[in-house]
């Protein structure tokens, strides 16, 4: 490891130049700005003061042969520091930086020569600073290469009579020491492999932050310009910024006309329109799926190698790889980016009763189901009509056994190469019968109810279950579980938590389990109150016998009977009170599991 890296330093001013000349890349400036304008004077008043900022570390991409014998240098790539050394673009150099909404904005750090508190003699520019001749408005005039000094300090001294210009001058100076200031940095060698980078990142970060494989690939594909690499890095980002914030598409289409005049720009205006939720795709995602379809890999680690024209066999670099997978990943991004595709597969979720991201559970599993999709679109051997439906079942199977949960890249790259060799439909049939056997719903998935955690994937799978089969809630005919699973405050108790509380003083790990959920209206959960279940389940059948009113809108008896069923309430529940509380969730758990596998086979 020892060999991986060296230290060394540069000063600000070199720093800035080499970002300037390009010698050194930021692959992040593309993207929003994240620090806040008070970060950013706290870093000046840092280097003002010659208090330590950290370490930013660099990694020189590979070097890589090309046609003839010869060798295209690598660039150096910043990974780490990279929104300290924009804050200073930013504040020294006056560079506008992209705020949240991709707008081109300034940065302006006053500065008062004059000041004499304990506290900081810089400030974040305000009208009221801009309007007092104490302050500078703007620290980066100071470091402009025009600057005059004497000039300054006489015109400062006019508009500040009485003040003392050796006084100013000196402050002055120290400020323009701030370009000379020495910034530690960290040299990664180009051998050294990802995990050893991101080893040396976590040690050296202070604040112990994950750099995931997906930074580094998007710091890579920014960086190379020959292909392209930055006008992809934005489309990914502002299609993921489209995604949860439509209106954005207002902000690109009037400040950045190149990427509008792009082939990214079709790709990604439907999401101006579009209000779905049940999969927001970040960076991360976008890159996973594209990859797995287009590379039939799951390790995003080589990915980074692969753009970076690595052969695994020579164990070299070369030019012809890294254009090659360029050009996968550029088709495996605009795959991805399709509206067809995207809401095609969307609509899959959707029709198989996950209607809501209240209900979407891992990321992992939905990123590979898409992959799925895309890849079985393509697959000849299987009926364009029939995707869906695999896909579906693939989706439901990994979100019950947590496939994808953590970390599962292995998983996913054993996935796409038993695919590739075996076949989709063999490989599912052997997951299916190992995984899936009898055993696994009579046994485990009960087992896997006995959670407080609505994120559980059983229970997600459960309440999907009531809503492909268009569920009514409890006690009502014609209110949809579909219609309330977004809003979490419609999930109620079965036995009230007060009842139980008051009656066994049960526990919240207790009270809390989710086969003590279900969907209820809310006006019939206030009129429940506190009474226990065979008081109020009898309540309701006894008036719908008489056909008294009540706190439901059921009007006779073999329709409350179908929603017992559908709501998985065991039979026995017009008799049942708090003793009979641990052996009606485990009753419910059985009946849930069978609700769930009927649902599976049903897909």
């Amino acid at each position: 490891m020892k060999d991986c890296y060296s230290v060394t330093t540069y000063s600000v001013q070199s720093i800035l130049g080499l970002i300037e000349s390009g010698d050194i890349a930021i692959p992040e400036i593309q993207r929003p700005f994240v620090w806040d304008s008070t970060k950013v004077r706290d870093l000046v008043d840092s280097l003002y003061h010659g208090y330590p900022t950290g370490y930013l570390i660099t990694w020189k991409n590979p070097d890589v042969k090309i046609k003839g014998g010869g060798v295209a240098e690598g660039k150096t790539v910043l990974i780490d520091g990279q929104q300290r050394v924009t804050a200073l673009t930013a504040a020294l150099a006056g560079k506008p930086v992209l705020n949240d909404d991709y707008e081109s904005k300034r940065v302006k750090i006053a500065f008062n020569p004059l000041y004499e508190g304990e506290d900081t003699p810089f400030a974040v520019l305000t009208p009221v600073i801009d309007k007092d001749s104490r302050w500078i408005s703007d620290v980066a005039e100071f470091f402009a290469p025009d600057f005059d000094s004497w000039s300054f300090v006489n015109g400062y001294i006019e508009a500040n009579p009485g003040c003392d210009p050796r006084v100013v001058n000196a402050r002055i100076t120290d400020l323009k020491a701030i370009a000379t200031r020495q910034l530690g940095c960290i040299v990664v060698a180009a051998e050294c492999s990802i995990d050893e980078v991101t080893d040396i990142f976590i040690r050296i970060n202070s604040k112990g932050a994950v750099l995931s494989q997906a930074d580094f690939a998007m710091s890579k594909i920014a960086a190379d310009e020959a292909h392209g690499g930055n006008m992809l890095r934005k489309a990914i980002d502002y299609y993921c910024h489209l995604a949860v914030k439509p209106e954005f598409w207002a902000t690109i289409s009037q400040q950045d006309p190149e990427f509008v005049a792009s082939e990214y720009s079709t790709k990604s205006e439907w999401l101006k329109d579009d209000k779905d939720d049940i999969y927001d795709p970040d960076y991360n995602d976008v890159l996973r799926v594209s990859f797995m379809h287009m590379f039939g890999r799951g390790k995003l680690a080589d990915l980074v190698s692969l753009l970076s024209g690595r052969d695994f066999e020579a164990r070299d670099f070369k030019a012809e790889i890294a254009d090659e997978s360029f050009g996968k990943l550029h088709d495996g991004v605009v795959k991805f980016m399709s509206k067809g595709n995207f809401q095609d597969f969307t609509a899959a979720l959707r029709s198989a009763g996950f209607s809501s991201s209240q209900i979407i559970g891992s990321k992992g599993a939905v990123n590979f189901a898409y992959n799925l999709y895309l890849t079985l679109r393509e697959d000849k051997s299987i009926p364009s009509t029939d995707v869906k439906r695999w896909v579906q079942r693939w989706y439901v199977m990994s979100v019950l056994t947590g496939r994808y949960s953590g970390s599962s890249e292995s998983i996913m790259d054993r996935d796409m190469r038993r695919i590739a060799d075996q076949g989709f439909i063999p490989f599912y049939e052997e997951i299916a019968a190992s995984r899936l056997a009898d055993t696994f719903w009579d046994v485990t998935l009960p087992q896997d109810l006995a959670t407080t955690s609505v994120r559980s994937g059983a229970w997600m799978t459960y309440v999907a279950s009531q809503v492909r089969a268009a569920d009514n809630t409890l006690f009502t005919n014609g209110f949809k579980v579909a219609d309330v699973i977004a809003n979490v405050g419609d999930i109620h108790h079965i036995f009230p938590k007060a009842y139980l509380r008051k009656t066994i003083d049960a526990p919240q790990r207790l009270y809390n389990q989710v086969a003590n959920y279900t969907y209820l209206e809310k006006r019939i959960n206030i009129a429940i109150g506190e009474k226990r279940p065979g008081e109020y389940f009898s309540q309701a059948r006894d008036a719908i016998k008489s056909g008294a009113g009540y706190f439901g809108d059921i009007a006779d008896e073999g329709t409350l009977l179908s929603s017992l069923e559908a709501n998985c309430i065991p039979e026995g529940i017009f008799e049942m009170g708090a003793d009979d509380y641990e052996n009606f969730l485990a009753q419910r758990r059985v009946l849930m599991a069978r609700k769930i596998r009927n649902y599976y086979e049903s897909l």
